[in-house]
Order: structure tokens, then C-alpha cells, then sequence
């Protein structure tokens, strides 16, 4: 199990946010803002032999700070926030080791079948990780987006998943319901997720103490990787230490 450092944009600049309270209509609930750039994050990362981690832009105005990120850790960092076919190739040449895409490949509440065949085309599959960041809606988790405010029909399941495998190299899975509130780990997603997934998985949302950490590679059977956000001292945090998760959980 290996921990997947985050770099989160929003208007330019690192921040923690709660992801469920972004819309177009208010301010989103934000935890922390950092006063160091993104590059001074991806620099810190390269350093510490951290490969595999995430640059989000959550909406316009991050491009120029997620390319100095790239730019910074060149082929450490995958990129998601507004990825369709058209750009991806520039990302790529950009720097991102993969690229990830949601709202892209999932329109109008379904899996578009031809949008995800058009960015495989331009990424190819090892470069392709696909976010299936999920709420749990009558009892399934189904897949949300456009800022996690739209349901799919989605459902994260074994055969679902399954599919998709052959179309990119990972998942990359919040838990929106817990996401950035810092109030314990989804334990029924990662029990799911350690059960159903057949590609190398990284759950992100709620991570507050270090027993959470030790829940996700318990019921996640060593098949998920994690992200830690607002509860680590780099964050603002004072739960869990950085220092820490270099020193147990980089491989």
C-alpha cells in the first residue's frame, strides 16, 4: 500500500476543500489554503520519491499552476480536472504521467461509451486513470459528477468495473459523502473496493487518524493505495505527519 500525495487547485492555488460543497452557485467550504505554490509541492514530492500522486484543478484558472507542477515533477504526477480528448495530448506532452478523467466519460448521467473510446485513442491505456468517486445513493454506490453534484447510473460494482479495465491503467475513487470533513474513512466503499477491484485502486476521502490508514490495507486486502488531504500537517493538519507517510508507505 503506497500513499498518493495530492496537489488540490482551486483558483490557481493549493487548497483543501470539501469536496460535496463545490458548485457554480457559492464559495466552497475550503479547510486550508496554502501560501506556497503548487510547484513548491510538486518539488517536495520529487524529492521524497513520491511518484503517483494527483494535480486536480477544481475548475478554471489552474491550468498555469498545474503545468508548473508537471513542469516541476515531470512524469510524477497524474493530472484530472477537465481532461477530454481534445486536450489530452497536451497534458501529456506537458508532463502528466497519466491523465484523469469523470465528467468526460460520463455524460448526462451514463458511461459515454464514444468519449471514453476517443481519450483511450489519444492516452492510450497505461495513461488513462479513470475517477470513479462515488456516493452511496438506496443502498449502491453509484458514480458522481460535474463537481460531484450529478448522479450516474453508474454503480461501482465487480462487473462494472470489470469493463473498464481494459480501457485505462487505475481507478482513482473518493468517497464524496466523507470527502474533506475529516471525520473517518468510508468503511463499506473500501471493503467493496478490496473485494470487487481488478486494477490498482487509490481511495481518497476522510482519512483522519492513523487507524483509518490501517483500515484501508486491512479491508482493502493490500490492493488499495491512499490519499491523505486535510489532516495532514502539510494541509494544516495536526492528525498525521508528512515525515510519516514518506517513511512508511513509499515504495
Amino acid at each position: 500500500m503506497r500513499f498518493r500525495p495530492c496537489i488540490d487547485l482551486h483558483q490557481g492555488q493549493v487548497k483543501q476543500i470539501v469536496g460535496s460543497s463545490l458548485s457554480d452557485q457559492q464559495a466552497p467550504k475550503t479547510n486550508f489554503v496554502a501560501q506556497q505554490d503548487a510547484a513548491h509541492f510538486a518539488n517536495l514530492y520529487f524529492r521524497d520519491g513520491l511518484p503517483g500522486g494527483h494535480v486536480i484543478m477544481l475548475g478554471p484558472g489552474n491550468e498555469q499552476a498545474a503545468a508548473a507542477a508537471l513542469q516541476a515533477y515531470p512524469q510524477g504526477l497524474q493530472l484530472g480536472g477537465g481532461i477530454h480528448a481534445a486536450n489530452a495530448a497536451k497534458w501529456l506532452a506537458s508532463g502528466a504521467c497519466q491523465l484523469i478523467a469523470t465528467s468526460y466519460v460520463f455524460k448526462n448521467g451514463q458511461l459515454e461509451h464514444d468519449n471514453l473510446r476517443r481519450l483511450v485513442k489519444e492516452t492510450g491505456r497505461e495513461r488513462l486513470v479513470l475517477d470513479l468517486s462515488c456516493a452511496r445513493i438506496d443502498g449502491r454506490y453509484v458514480v458522481m459528477t460535474d463537481r460531484w453534484q450529478q448522479a450516474t447510473n453508474f454503480e461501482v460494482s465487480r462487473p462494472n468495473l470489470e469493463a473498464l479495465a481494459d480501457s485505462c491503467c487505475e481507478f482513482l475513487i473518493h468517497a464524496t459523502d466523507v470527502e474533506g470533513k475529516q471525520q473517518g474513512i468510508d468503511v463499506d466503499l473500501v471493503a467493496l473496493l478490496g473485494e470487487i477491484t481488478p486494477l490498482p485502486t487509490t481511495y481518497a476521502g476522510g482519512v483522519r487518524a492513523q487507524s483509518d490508514i490501517d483500515h484501508i490495507a486491512q479491508l482493502g486486502q493490500g490492493k488499495l493505495d491512499f490519499t491523505v488531504g486535510s489532516a495532514l500537517d502539510l494541509f494544516g493538519g495536526n492528525a498525521l505527519h508528512y515525515a510519516d507517510m514518506v517513511a512508511h508507505y513509499r515504495t
